[in-house]
C-alpha cells in the first residue's frame, strides 16, 4: 500500500511546530539557570502561544499530533491513518 500525497502545508505546519519546539527547549534550559529573566519568561509564554496555534491548525486540518488524551480525534478514529507525523 502506498503512502498518500501529502499537501506542501503538513509540511510546512511541521517544520514550524519542530522550529517553535526547539525554542521552547533552548528557553526552558536557559530558565532553568536564570529564573528570573522576566523576558525569557515572555519569549517562553509567547512561543508556548504560537506553539498552541500550530498545533491546533495542523490537527484540525491532518488530525492529532499526541495521543493518549492529548490530542482530539474526528470521526473515524484517526490514528489508524497514516503517516503519522513521527514518520515524516
Amino acid at each position: 500500500m502506498s503512502e498518500p500525497m501529502l499537501p506542501d502545508s503538513y509540511y510546512r505546519q511541521l517544520h514550524d511546530l519542530q522550529a517553535v519546539d526547539f525554542v521552547l527547549v533552548e528557553l526552558t534550559l536557559y530558565l532553568d539557570t536564570h529564573p528570573d529573566d522576566l523576558g525569557a519568561i515572555q519569549q517562553y509564554n509567547q512561543f508556548a502561544q504560537k506553539r498552541k496555534q500550530i498545533a491546533e491548525q495542523f490537527e484540525m486540518e491532518f488530525g492529532p499530533l499526541m495521543h493518549f488524551g492529548q490530542s482530539y480525534t474526528k470521526h473515524p478514529w484517526q490514528w489508524c491513518e497514516p503517516p503519522w507525523p513521527w514518520q515524516v
